[in-house]
This record gives structure tokens, sequence and C-alpha cells, in this order.
């Protein structure tokens, strides 16, 4: 073969797969409530561990198409038109019946929508929060067109932890990521540390796609000085041939080496390895950010 186009998957990337009752009655209940989830919609490699072992999902508001088309990415690309009103109140509802003790909600971005789809994310917290008092609320949004009101919207509805994927490195951004910036990034993670320093903040980096670990090192820097505490590092994988290649597999050694040099760098918490996503183990992480 003339390119690296399609390595050869890793023996520790194999998934062991589980359809137990767990994991078809969460199936059953998303699609009662005419609901979607990023574990479906990104096709993350953990869905059968969080949906048939620890019962965990990551809800995926504000519709199932986004107006961006990021080069990594398995969500479907298009113009919107629904925005449902109601979805908040589904969500909530659908935390009790799962009995959560953390939620993740993220939502594809809404270039479309003057607030980015902040009212929405922002209804979606309080609702969870009213039917959940006990349930802590993470939130992953896109970066909302970097309207500082939009942050503010969302930041008042106090989310336990805010989490801003930057996905990669500054060099590789403009190949990787659709209408988002590296800085644009850094700076809404920063703005929201200056709205309410108490949240605790949280980002993801995907590797693989053709970075070098000082670029890496950079990265976690250019993290810790707008103040996240919190970060997680996967293998990226190709979703379908029309998305950007693997240009590498990292090892699991090589994972555990970032984590201890990302912990070094002062985040309070950090999760590394070839299936980490940005929601793995998010209730664990919790825990992390409150006792930092």
């Amino acid at each position: 073969m003339a390119t690296n186009e399609y390595l050869r998957k890793p023996e520790w990337l194999k998934i062991k797969l589980n359809t137990n009752e767990s994991y078809t009655d969460l199936k059953k209940m998303m699609r009662s409530k005419n609901l979607h989830t990023v574990c479906e919609e990104a096709r993350c490699p953990n869905i059968h561990e969080c949906w048939a072992v620890r019962k965990t999902a990551t809800f995926m508001i504000l519709g199932d198409t986004c107006t961006r088309a990021c080069r990594f990415c398995a969500v479907k690309t298009g113009l919107p038109t629904e925005l449902d009103l109601q979805e908040p109140v589904r969500v909530a509802e659908s935390v009790t019946q799962m009995g959560l003790k953390h939620v993740v909600i993220t939502a594809v971005a809404r270039d479309d929508l003057r607030d980015g789809g902040a009212f929405v994310f922002a209804e979606t917290v309080r609702e969870v929060r009213k039917a959940n008092p006990f349930t802590t609320i993470e939130v992953l949004p896109s970066d909302m067109g970097g309207k500082l009101e939009n942050l503010q919207m969302l930041m008042d509805a106090k989310p336990d932890i805010m989490n801003h994927n930057i996905e990669t490195v500054r060099e590789l951004t403009p190949r990787v990521r659709a209408r988002a910036t590296y800085e644009r990034s850094l700076e809404f993670l920063r703005r929201a540390k200056e709205i309410n320093s108490d949240i605790p903040t949280k980002s993801s980096i995907m590797v693989g796609l053709g970075e070098t670990v000082e670029q890496l090192y950079e990265a976690m820097d250019d993290l810790r000085a707008v103040g996240v505490n919190i970060l997680t590092l996967g293998q990226y994988l190709q979703p379908t041939k029309h998305h950007l290649p693997v240009k590498k597999y990292y090892t699991p050694q090589e994972f555990a080496e970032l984590k201890e040099v990302a912990l070094q760098k002062g985040f309070s918490h950090c999760e590394s390895g070839p299936l980490v996503r940005s929601s793995y183990h998010a209730d664990e992480q919790v825990k992390s950010a409150q006792q930092a």
C-alpha cells in the first residue's frame, strides 16, 4: 500500500460487545422519547460498556443534524429545521428513569440559531436539576459562535462541569475542525472560568491525526493557561473512508506516559487511553474535580 490511509487496527482496540437487557432497554427508551445520544451518532466505541454495564449515556440535544462538517466526526451535517422546546423535559424524565448520578449533555453545533442553542441547553440543565436534584450535570457545547452572551446564558444555569473540546493541536485545527478555531476554543474555556471560577472546566484531545508529542505538550500548556482542570486523551478512529485517515495508533504505554505528563502539568484529572472519549468515566471525573 502506497499510503498510510488504512492502517491496520492494533489488538488493544478490539471492543467487547455487550447487548444485555440494560443496553436494549436504554435503546428502547431513547427511541420512545425521540432523544438522540452522541454515543450512537458519533459511533462511540464505548457504547456497549456504558449502556450495558455502567448504564450511562451522553444526551445529544438540539436535533441530530450539525451545521458544521468537521473532518473527524460521524454526526450528520446539514441545515437543521427542528428546535424542540419540549426536549429539556424529556431529557430530565429520561435521567430520572435511568437513575443517573451523573449526566452529560452535549449538542450538535447550531450556527443557524442566534444563541447557538444556548437557551435550550440552559433549559435542559435546569429541567434535569429540578427533576434530579442529586444528579451532577456536565455540559459539552460547541463554541456557540464564540459569543459571550451565549456562554453566559449556559453558565447561568450552573452546570457542575463545563466541557468544551479543542479536539486537536493548534497546527492541525484548520484541517480537522470546521468553523471552530483553536484560539476561540481557548477563549471560550477562559471566559467560562472567568464567569464562574467554581465550575471545573474540561477539554479533550484526539491523537493519531499527525500531531507531534511536542505539539500535544503545547496544547496541554495552553489548556492549563486558561485554567482547564480535566483533560481526556483518546485515539482518533476514522468513522468512514470520507473522514480523515489515522496517521498513527498510540500504544497503551504511550497513553500512560501522556497521562503522567498531564498530571505533572497540573490537571486535577486525566483520562488517557486508546478508547477514551470526552464523556468516558465522566462520573469519576466529577469527584476528582471537586477534590482538587
